[in-house]
């Protein structure tokens, strides 16, 4: 059993969890299977963060970048490994370039196929790094709240950007019980 209760969530569960404890309440992206968990938190959340689903990845990118510059706080993506966060990459580019704050959440190959050319597979860091003000991949679902505390800070302080995170599937269907960080 997770939830509330029983004190642990699944990666996912948690990393929407967090996104609504920072206030968010509308996120963009293109479904995937390399993100289900946050998929399916989304729609348990669906009446206090609504998903905007679109077509491809540059718009839902452009989408966040443009929700990040109307409102001051970061527009949230997510896409899919590879193809998908390659055609993300102009959002992230345009948020750069405009200081506008943003967060790309991207699905990642599993742990266990790390470093084995698996499908899709891309390594994030080498990919942005000149492309946004931080690059990470979450590890261990319980440190999900310190990576959005942190990714939260980056995207809105000092000049503001686009920061992007990695999420490995193991990771997201993982169980933690943590605290959200506020």
């Amino acid at each position: 059993m997770t939830g509330p209760r029983s004190g642990m969530r699944s990666g996912g569960e948690l990393l929407v969890a967090q996104l609504q404890a920072f206030g968010v309440e509308r996120v963009f992206m293109v479904p995937g299977e390399s993100f289900l968990p946050c998929i399916d938190a989304l729609y348990a959340r669906r009446g206090a963060i609504e998903a905007v689903v679109c077509r491809q990845e540059g718009g839902a990118a452009y989408m966040a970048e443009a929700h990040g510059k109307l409102t001051g706080q970061p527009g949230i993506c997510f896409v899919s490994r590879g193809p998908g966060a390659t055609n993300a990459a102009i959002g992230v580019h345009t948020a750069r370039e405009d200081s506008t704050p943003m967060i790309l959440f991207i699905g990642q190959v599993g742990s266990d196929a790390v470093d084995r050319q698996c499908f899709q597979e891309v390594d994030y860091r080498a990919m942005y790094t000149p492309l946004a003000k931080w690059v990470a991949q979450i590890e261990r679902a319980d440190r999900i709240p310190e990576y959005l505390a942190r990714a939260w800070a980056i995207a809105t302080g000092g000049r503001p950007g686009p920061v992007v995170l990695a999420l490995p599937e193991d990771m997201l269907s993982s169980l933690a019980g943590t605290a959200l960080a506020a």
